[in-house]
């Protein structure tokens, strides 16, 4: 694995405006700093400067056009790839204390749809990780993981009830790029009813996540049952600008043949 690589530049200079918009330090109807500006507090070219404006943009926080400054929008706090993709550090972004209880951890061959998720041979093998994860104290989610073996190999020395699981991956040189999720309603089993601390048969959202590497090649695959007790999803959008969301009903039976 290659070593663990500092954020680029356009990151940094987004989070820094971003942490101080979501403080208030920045408040909603506020000009941004013009792009001289920021060039110069960040002693950088105006191409990291313009994909951070580009990326707060398209999140919802800013509003910005050709020839006019940036403006600080009204928003809903949004998340950032940590807490997209980590159970543990979106738990903790909320303030409450994370935890997890390891059901089952080892190698095993990867199932067949896993196996595509992975773009790997159906009985590969990957390591499976099997937990559920609690917001202070009470159940929230059951986490079903399969990472791939170059990947695994780590995971399986690793306690994955201590702490954030994906930030052990990157001390050890394994970056994550991009992540894809897909979210559905689904009713949970006896099994997962008493797990998750509800009623058998209640609806819970199915959450698929696929997690790639730097370099485009699928590392994680991991399905994660939420409760939908008190879950609200907020979405901010800017016209013109591309929405990574999609909806769809393919998953509902009046629309199955």
């Amino acid at each position: 694995m290659s070593a663990r690589r500092a954020p680029q530049q356009h990151i940094k200079i987004a989070e820094h405006l971003r942490n101080k918009i979501l403080s208030g330090e920045i408040p909603a109807g506020s000009l941004l700093p013009s792009e001289a500006e920021l060039c110069e507090e960040f002693d950088t070219s105006r191409g990291p400067v313009r994909q951070a404006l580009a990326s707060l943009r398209t999140e919802g926080v800013i509003s910005s056009g050709r020839g006019r400054r940036s403006v600080v929008l009204p928003h809903e706090k949004t998340e950032t790839f940590e807490t997209f993709i980590s159970n543990h550090d979106w738990i903790e972004s909320n303030g409450w204390e994370p935890s997890s209880k390891t059901l089952w951890m080892a190698r095993c061959p990867a199932p067949a749809e896993v196996a595509k998720m992975l773009t790997i041979n159906e009985e590969d093998p990957v390591v499976y990780l099997h937990r559920v994860r609690y917001a202070n104290g009470s159940p929230i989610a059951i986490e079903r993981s399969y990472f791939t073996l170059p990947v695994g190999k780590h995971v399986l020395y690793m306690d994955p009830d201590q702490g954030s699981l994906h930030a052990k991956l990157r001390d050890v040189g394994i970056g994550l790029d991009h992540g894809r999720r897909e979210m559905f309603g689904q009713a949970v089993s006896e099994e997962e009813a008493q797990l998750l601390d509800i009623e058998p048969g209640a609806l819970a959202m199915m959450s698929k996540l696929l997690l790639s590497d730097h370099n485009g090649t699928p590392i994680e695959y991991t399905e994660m049952l939420h409760i939908f007790e008190g879950l609200t999803i907020t979405y901010n959008y800017i016209a013109g600008t591309p929405s990574p969301l999609n909806l769809s009903m393919r998953h509902s039976q009046r629309f199955t043949s």
